[in-house]
């Protein structure tokens, strides 16, 4: 399993992943994803943190709340999964750069 890997190398490795991972931090939050539900009635848009950074809500639900919050719970789940999967995509990226620990086989 571990035959071709040099500990002497590890501190070099573990500064790199450091490096790398701050510049993950940087760029997911210079990113931002939005979702609509409802046709665009309601949109939510977060950064690459995962903080809610808009909301917008149409007027005509504010008279429907039951409608208004199966619209906001969907599209605050599919921001989400937008988010998640960015981040799962690059510390896939990352690890692969550094040391082969992302690639497949």
């Amino acid at each position: 399993m571990f035959e071709n890997f040099d500990l002497s190398k590890m501190g070099a490795m573990i500064e790199e992943a450091q490096r790398q991972s701050q510049k993950m931090q940087e760029e997911a939050s210079s990113k931002q994803f939005s979702a609509k539900s409802g046709g665009g009635l309601v949109s939510v848009s977060m950064d690459g943190n995962g903080e809610v950074v808009d909301v917008s809500i149409d007027d005509s639900l504010l008279k429907d709340k039951e409608s208004l919050q199966i619209l906001l719970i969907s599209c605050i789940n599919d921001v989400t999964k937008m988010v998640e999967d960015n981040k799962k995509l690059a510390t896939t990226q990352m690890l692969s750069s550094i040391g082969g620990f992302g690639a497949k086989s």
